[in-house]
């Protein structure tokens, strides 16, 4: 049985040990400017253990930030039965003192309710009581282990309608395509899937992400992919002051532009319908009814019409390698990299596939192991699509020992064998006589004999034992027993 699950490939990559350069403070520090919210699941659904490690990821994150009024501020929240404010944004100045806050939060434990945490996270992202602040970029780093009691994808939409840059941090046990849709677009910047003991390895591209969401306040698209984008800009209205003229087109084709008038109190949208591979000109023109605000302008470029493999098979399982495909082939790919290593941790290998090629054998396997395959769709652009899947190699199997008989009358007799190696499940006892019908018996793995009736006397017969596996038979062992021929008795002659 193959299980399915799309996972990002960055994570599986850095079980190769690959290093990610630590982004320079200097380029982001200055700029950044925003409010951090981090979810933590603190549900019973997350171990001891598990909540510790977190907790040391968000305070190595949370550490070299730039933390105060005029940059950086954080808050935490904590998911459970009813959520909980650790602390709110205006309390911590420093990341020493973030990070020490952090590590001495307590698990809550309980239901995992993460949409009312959303709700209470929306209500501090955008409430000047709990120390956030108007006209910043809002980011919120969700770090879970992908279950939910109760619907989280309406609050988290709504969250991204306001603007809010959504990051999240499964630890892997996640589904993809829900965490996909809750996150911000695309989700191979926004999404990643880590096991909780190498959440570390993620801390400097993230961190550096978060920064980069925070830049200045200007007219900006966020989210960018093949067909869409989401426009993102300062509140330079209000509701009673005037409103927004957005205007869209394509560079090479301005005649096609496109325009939406918005409230004075919107300070994003969601433009979708768009070509792939294209530039557009965007134009926000304030209208103002109380002074004059000059037009800001950006240009945005669609993202290539990339797919990734959307179906993987895996075949020819046997103990040391098996056989994996996938489909469709797209134009455009540079080359496939197959990413595999055993679960639930282990030593991941990567190996290359020219784009002409859509399979490959992966041998010098171990048997009878669970590993984790991802196929991923190089681009020229950089871009990478994979899918990734689960397939076990199979045991090692061995015949039985030796398999011997003991004549218990002229056609009877008492097939008995040595056990072969490994989980052995059963054995299965085959007869094919000579004369009559052939037979079969299924016995424990601990029965190493069983009683053959039926056999006609002067007959050759063939008996084959057969060690079954939980995943497949083992080879046969067969031998054939010789029935002795009835001796006639002695003539009576009277003397």
């Amino acid at each position: 049985m193959i299980v399915w699950a799309a996972l990002g490939l960055l994570c599986l990559r850095l079980a190769l040990g690959q290093s990610i350069p630590e982004p320079d403070p200097a380029t982001h520090t200055p700029a950044a400017k925003g409010d951090l919210l981090f979810l933590l699941d603190s549900s019973a659904s997350v171990s001891y253990y598990e909540f510790s490690r977190v907790k040391e990821f968000v305070g190595q994150l949370v550490q070299p930030l730039p933390l105060g009024p005029g940059a950086v501020q954080t808050s935490m929240v904590h998911v459970g039965s009813k959520p909980r404010v650790e602390f709110p944004f205006d309390q911590h100045r420093s990341g020493a003192a973030a990070q020490e806050a952090i590590r001495a939060a307590k698990q809550l434990m309980g239901d995992t309710n993460t949409g009312l945490a959303l709700d209470l996270a929306k209500e501090q992202l955008f409430t000047t009581k709990a120390g956030a602040r108007p006209g910043v970029r809002k980011v919120l780093v969700w770090v879970t282990d992908g279950g939910s009691s109760d619907d989280a994808q309406g609050p988290m939409q709504a969250l991204k309608d306001l603007g809010v840059t959504i990051f999240i941090i499964s630890t892997g046990r996640g589904n993809f395509l829900d965490l996909s849709a809750a996150a911000s677009q695309p989700p191979e910047k926004h999404l990643r899937f880590v096991d909780v003991d190498d959440l570390r390895i993620v801390v400097p591209e993230l961190r550096g992400s978060i920064l980069e969401a925070m830049r200045p306040e200007e007219l900006h698209a966020t989210e960018v992919t093949s067909h869409s984008f989401r426009l993102t800009w300062p509140p330079l209205l209000s509701g009673d002051s005037g409103y927004y003229l957005l205007e869209v087109a394509p560079s090479a084709d301005p005649g096609t532009k496109q325009s939406r008038h918005l409230l004075g109190n919107e300070t994003s949208w969601f433009w979708d319908g768009l070509e792939p591979s294209t530039t557009y000109k965007v134009v926000l023109v304030p209208e103002s009814n109380l002074q004059y605000l000059a037009p800001q302008t950006t240009q945005v470029t669609t993202l290539e019409e990339e797919v990734g493999p959307a179906r993987i098979l895996i075949s020819h399982s046997k103990p040391h390698s098996f056989h994996v495909s996938w489909a469709p082939t797209p134009v455009g790919v540079l080359r496939y990299e197959v990413l595999y290593g055993p679960l639930p941790r282990g030593e991941a290998q990567l190996l290359e596939v020219p784009a002409t090629e859509n399979s490959t054998t992966l041998d010098n396997l171990s048997p009878n192991t669970t590993y984790l395959v991802t196929v991923a769709a190089i681009y020229q652009s950089g871009q990478e699509k994979a899918l990734s899947a689960k397939a076990c190699t199979q045991e090692v199997a061995s015949k039985i020992g030796r398999l011997y008989f003991q004549s218990l009358g002229p056609s009877t007799v008492k097939a008995s064998w040595d056990s072969a190696e490994g989980d052995v499940q059963g054995y299965q006892v085959r007869c094919r006589r000579q004369v009559g019908p052939p037979s079969l018996l299924s016995v424990s793995p601990q029965t190493h004999s069983v009683i053959l009736t039926g056999l006609a006397a002067g007959t050759t017969n063939r008996v084959c034992v057969t060690p079954i596996y939980q995943s497949h038979a083992g080879p046969q062992h067969c031998q054939a027993v010789h029935m002795h021929p009835v001796t006639p008795a002695p003539e009576y002659r009277p003397t």
